[in-house]
This record gives C-alpha cells, structure tokens and sequence, in this order.
C-alpha cells in the first residue's frame, strides 16, 4: 500500500435484496476519492473496500451507504440506537421496531442481543405493505359509499402516503449519481399517473410494488440461511479442563493445546485430537457424510461434528477463527466475490439497458402524440409502464442468486467452490485428471496377499510384526497393522535393526528373523524358481512382494498395494456417463500403474514428476477443458496449470485456500457430483435470465400496443425478480450424488438424527 493511511476496510450492509441494491452501494461508494477494489458481496452483507483514510474518513463511507437507504456497521461493531428510534441520512426514519430488525440483521458479527426475531409485519418493508394495502382498501370501500370525487382524492392519499419513502431513496440515489434506480422509475411512474388522472391504478402500483419489494427481502433471507446455518454449529462454550477440574469457557477463547471434554451428545467445539476415549461421531454437519465415523486416540475431529456414544478428551489443534467451519464460512463468503463472467456481462449490459429503456419511453411518450396527432394521457400512461416493465432487477440477481444457492449446496455436500467463475469453468469440464496416491487410492499401503510356505498365516504375521514393532517405514506399519486387525500378537523381538533399501531383521527366539525385499532374498540364496514365479506375479498386479526369512529359510511372502478407494471405479463410470474422459496422473512404475488403472478403467501416465504432470495438464488444456483432482500438496503445480485445480482433504489448509476447489469428505464419486453442480447452476443460470427477458420483452410488447397498463408492469417486473429468486432457491435442493440423502442427514442444519435428538446443542 501506498502509505499507513490506506488499509482494507469492511463493513456489514443490512437491507440489500438483490444485484441492484449490491449495486446501489457500490455506486455510493466508488466514487468518493480514496475509495479503491469496492467488493460489495450481496448474500454475505459485506462491504469491503481500499480506504485512504486521509481523502475520505470512514464516517464518510458509511453516511454514504446510510444516505441511499441501507444500514452499514464496521464489522464487529453494533450500531447506536437511540432510545424510541433514530433518524437516517436524508430524512429516511426508523422507529425502534426498525432499529430491532436491523440488529437481529447484525447479530452473526456482533453477537446475541437481547431483541427476538422481528416479524415481517414489524419491518419497514412490512409496515409499508400493511399501510399501503389498508389506504387502497378504505380507498376502494369510499367509493362505494361516498361521491366520486371524494374516493378520487382517498386514492392520491394513498398513492402519496406510499411512495413517499419511495420517493425520498430516489432522491438520494440520484444525489449519490445514480439515477436511473426502480425507485426514481416508480416515482415518475406514480406521479405521472396521478398527473394524467390515473389516482386509482397508482395507488394499485405503490402497493404491488412494496409487495414486491417485501417478497425480495424474504426470498434473499431464505437465499443466507444456509450460509447462517453453518456458523451457528460449533456451539458457544466448551468444557475446558483446568487444574484437573472442568469449567465452561466461551469456545471462541479455546487456545492451542488445551485440552476439553466433549460428552456424548455434546457438539465438538474445536478442530482438534483425541487424547483419551472412543467414540463414533457424527460428522454430517461438516462433511455431510451420513455414517457416524469412528474416533480413537491419536484421530482428527471437527468443530461442529456431533459426539455420539461416549466422553472424548480433545486436544484444541486449531483457533476458532481457522477451525474448519470458520474456514468454510470463511470460503463461501470470499467466494460470492469471485463473480462469474456471465455475471460480469449482465452487470456491463444492465449500466446500458437503463438508460435506454428510459430513452425510449421518452420516445414512446412523445412521437405518437407530435408525429401523428394521437392522444398525449394515453401515450404517457404507455411510456410510464414502459418504464416499471424495464427495470432490470431480475436480470441483475439472477446469476448471483443461483451462484449463492450452488455454493451454499456444494458446503452442505462437502463440495467447495471459489465463486461463480469456477462454478461455470467447472461446468465446462470436458476432461478430469486424477493424481493417484491419495486420490485415487488411500494413499498408505495395505496387505493385500499372505502366502504361507512353513507353518500358519498367524505364525507368519507374527514373525514379521515382530521384525516391523515400531517400525517407521509405511510397509511395516502396514504389515503391523494387518496383524493387528488379525488379533496377531506381535512376536518378541530384539537387536532390530534396518536394512538399508532391502528390509530389515532382528532376533526372535535366539533365531534371525528377516522380512525383506526379493533382492535380500536373492543375496541370500532364498530365492527359488517358485517362489520368484509367485513374487513376478504378484508384481504384475502392481503389488509390493516382502519375503518372511527365518535363517534364511523362506517362510513366506506378504504382498502390499495402495488399494483404490472404494469408489474410485464408480466416480469413473459416472463421468464416462457424463461425456467426460479420466486420465491418471502418477510417478508410479508403469506396472504399478498399469495395474490400478485397469482395475478402475482409466488412462493413464506413468513415471511422472511434478513437472511432467503440468507438462501434460497444458498439453490437454490445448484441446480440452481440464480439471485436475490432487492432494492438494504436492500436487500444487498442475492443480494451478488446469482450468480447475480440486484438492482432495478433509479440510486441510491445501485444500481449502490453495485450489480453485475442495471435496472435504475424500469420495472420488464427489468430482462427478461437483460436476453435476456446476451444470445445474449454469442451467438454472440459464433459466433465469429466460425468465427476465422473457417476460420484459412479453409485456413491453403489450404495453406499447396497449394491452396492460401500470399494474400489470409492476407485477411483470418485481413478478420476475421473486420468479428468479425462487428458480435459484431450488439448487438448495438439489443432490449433487444423484441419491437421496440417508435419513437424518442434517447438512448444514443445527438438528441430529431423531435417534440422536439428546445431540441437539
């Protein structure tokens, strides 16, 4: 930056509902001096922008945001509010009930209040409806019982008592630069119609448009709560262990390396590891993984998931600003800023649409009357609901509304985008390459075959979990664990001792015990023709062959692999079902390769190092649409070459700050599932902006020829910005799997299971 002066700065904006009031604030900002990168992000509330603090003080910005109708709080902060209500920038008034709603609004950066949920009815935008709906009613009740002339005034009443507050934000737009807005749209509509002897119909428009104007904000509501929802799951205390006694202490405070108890039932309020206890956990509300996972000492949990069985001591391995929901949230919210390029074009369009449905309204209001003598009452009314019918709302929030939706069902699947520009590139995707180990596979080795010569398998496992006791190399914790998952005693062991590249020997019962490659064997004359027949066998599978030795006497062989995942061969099938090819990517031998790549019906390259992978990703790139499935570690260079990078991992740091893309819960079926996402959001994308330009282009049609009139063109327009909304709400429901969810699946909700009710938090 260029001096101390000049720093990011964020705000909390309440009231914005859809494209146009992100775009309003926006517009209100940008061009004060100072003020550089604006970032209005409309479902996570946030402003955020470049301040040189010396042009342009803080309380300047937010006066700017209060001075075209939004309420705006530094994050972290609670606004004042004066007791019985408080006044707004440019004569806009809130009562105290006002001041309630927009607190609840405030409360997920500044904590609890003390004020309930404030019900529709109780907001301005409520308030209005109610007002507005109660003048046109005993408007239209005076005319059957009083004289024409009197209803014709109760009906200007209720057109001026409604869009006075209508009239007062078009003012301050216009003053903020902004004047081509729905608000100035409406007035000179109102007005004009009042104008040309229309009270009745005005009226009527004022209050389908506070309608409207209410629906959005409830349809933009419903758009955040799945967002809301996800930090609302890691509970508020936590019991931390001090001094050998427990206290409740804010989980927010939990430092690294203490130590909490987490009881059945109970919410886990940290990312941390299990020191003491076993336990199945349900980790539903973080990776959406419906089965209950198991929890020993030694094992990861995350902030949020669920204990399910018995008491468990955690030890905090994370603060609660990065613990994995924080950094989901954290995710979604910095997503909504990377907008897609349709987004970016509908913006661009709608700055000249505007002015050019204003233009020709004007056109419309005058040609026909001077050119060829027809009446002016009627052409103006024309021109005036050419103007309602042109406001382009639904146009402007109909890719982020979908966007928003997408990543808030991507969150509650374990499926993470960066923004609507890699929703899009994703649903472009033509061909997927899988790094091998740790995607494709489980990426640690595990015992395939035992192939006994002298004795029992037991007596073989044992010998060689002797040799491998508290062995570091991955094929001895693999063989030591295979003999525990056998209930196999490790056999007594001493004077162990490694050998380099072959093996390793110690002694068991005063006699030599070697568990080695086939090369120690060879060198040590152990290495018959059947036993090199069954060892070339087993390797043509792809599989790692040791060789138990007692005094050089073979008593058998253990095969090892990096088996593929379990659902490794489906995720495949599904994207060949998808029109998408797969390849795999490795630095495996060719035979080992070849070996996990025919099992599961991919292509594949071998012998591969980190340089060689994006050589290859650039070489599809040429002709195809790539995305790249890693580790998210060493495989960081060619998730950065493709046109998507995902990173396999449950919630590493990689995987969520790295790559364009996250897939926490380790299922290769997931990349066909985020793939079946993005295209559904590109449809719904699709089918919005149908929806916008259809119905404007239906209704500008009849209203120039006379068809509909005011009414009709409001319902048109703010009837298509909830049309939009609601198409966009549906991606909340939709499974990227292709599956039901299992029962008491619980997403990104704070309820269990019904059988795990006592888990509530």
């Amino acid at each position: 930056m260029a001096d101390g002066s000049t720093r990011q700065r964020e705000w909390r904006v309440t009231g914005m509902d859809c494209g146009s009031c992100a775009a309003k604030v926006r517009g209100a900002v940008e061009r004060l001096p100072g003020v550089e990168c604006v970032d209005v992000a409309l479902m996570a509330e946030r402003l955020r922008l470049t301040l040189d603090e010396t042009q342009t003080p803080p309380e300047h910005i937010e006066k700017a945001v209060r001075g075209v109708g939004f309420g705006i709080a530094p994050k972290g902060a609670r606004p004042e509010k004066p007791k019985g209500g408080f006044v707004l920038p440019d004569g806009a008034f809130a009562d105290a009930a006002e001041a309630v709603e927009i607190d609840s609004e405030l409360e997920e950066i500044t904590g609890p209040t003390d004020d309930a949920p404030t019900s529709w009815w109780k907001t301005s935008k409520g308030r209005l409806v109610l007002g507005t709906g109660a003048l046109l009613a005993a408007a239209w009740a005076s005319r059957l019982v009083l004289p024409a002339e009197i209803a014709h005034w109760a009906f200007v009443l209720a057109t001026l008592v409604g869009i006075l507050p209508v009239a007062q934000r078009a003012l301050a737009m216009t003053r903020a630069g902004m004047p081509f807005t729905i608000e100035m749209l409406m007035t000179i509509a109102a007005g004009g119609a009042l104008i040309i002897g229309e009270p009745e119909e005005a009226a009527l428009v004022v209050f389908l448009f506070a309608v409207g104007e209410l629906l959005e904000g409830v349809s933009a509501s419903k758009a955040r709560d799945s967002i809301r929802a996800l930090s609302k799951l890691v509970p508020k205390t936590a019991r931390l262990e001090v001094g050998g006694k427990t206290r409740e202490v804010a989980a927010e405070k939990l430092q690294l390396g203490q130590v909490v108890q987490v009881r059945p039932g109970d919410r886990v309020p940290c990312d941390g590891e299990v020191i003491e206890g076993t336990s199945g956990v349900d980790e539903s509300p973080v990776t959406g993984e419906s089965v209950p996972s198991l929890k020993e000492p030694g094992a990861e949990v995350f902030a949020g998931s669920i204990n399910s069985e018995a008491l468990l001591r955690v030890r905090v391995l994370r603060s609660a600003e990065d613990n994995t929901i924080s950094r989901i949230v954290r995710l979604v919210e910095e997503a909504e800023s990377a907008r897609a390029p349709t987004e970016r074009f509908i913006d661009r369009f709608s700055r000249v649409y505007m002015p050019a449905v204003v233009g020709v309204a004007v056109l419309v209001a005058i040609v026909p009357p001077l050119a060829f003598g027809l009446a002016w009452g009627e052409w103006i009314y024309r021109a005036l609901a050419l103007l309602l019918i042109g406001c382009p709302c639904a146009l402007v929030i109909s890719v982020p509304a979908s966007i928003a939706s997408a990543l808030s069902t991507g969150a509650r699947n374990g499926l993470l985008m960066k923004g609507g520009s890699v929703i899009e590139a994703a649903a472009r995707t033509t061909h997927v390459a899988f790094d091998k180990t740790g995607t494709l596979t489980h990426g640690r080795p595990r015992v395939t075959d035992v192939s006994v010569l002298s004795g029992s398998g037991d007596d073989l496992m044992a010998l060689a979990a002797g040799v491998e006791s508290g062995a570091s190399h991955p094929l001895g914790q693999a063989i030591c664990a295979e003999a525990e998952r056998r209930g196999v005693g490790a056999a007594t062991a001493t004077g162990g001792r490694a050998l380099p590249g072959k093996g390793a020997e110690a002694s068991i019962d005063g006699v030599t015990v070697s568990v080695g490659s086939p090369r120690l064997a060879n060198e040590r004359g152990a290495l018959t023709d059947d036993l090199r027949t069954r060892v070339a066998a087993l390797e043509a599978e792809g599989k790692t062959v040791v060789i138990v030795l007692r005094e050089d006497v073979p008593q058998g062989l253990i095969a090892l692999r990096d088996e593929p995942r379990a659902d490794a061969a489906n995720a495949i099938a599904q994207l060949r079902g998808l029109g998408i090819s797969s390849v795999m990517l490795t630095g495996d031998n060719p035979r080992t390769a070849q070996a996990i790549a025919e099992g599961l019906g991919i292509e594949h390259r071998s012998d591969l190092m980190p340089e060689d992978k994006v050589t290859a990703i650039r070489d599809l790139r040429a002709e195809a649409r790539v995305m790249m499935i890693g580790d998210g570690i060493n495989d960081a260079p060619a998730l950065a070459a493709a046109h998507v990078g995902v990173a396999m991992g449950s919630g590493t740091d990689v995987a969520l700050e790295t790559a364009d893309a996250a897939i926490l819960r380790n299922r290769v079926t997931d990349v066909p599932g985020k793939i079946r996402l993005s295209r559904a959001t590109i449809s719904n994308i699709r089918q919005n902006i149908a929806i916008a330009l259809g119905l404007k282009a239906i209704f500008l049609v009849t209203t120039v020829l006379g068809i509909t009139g005011l009414w009709i063109a409001i319902l048109a327009d703010t009837g298509a910005t909830v049309l939009v909304t609601m198409n966009a709400l549906r991606l909340l429901f939709f499974r990227p799997t292709g599956t039901p969810e299992p029962a008491g699946h619980v997403g990104l909700t704070a309820e269990t299971r019904p059988d795990r009710a006592a888990a509530k938090t």
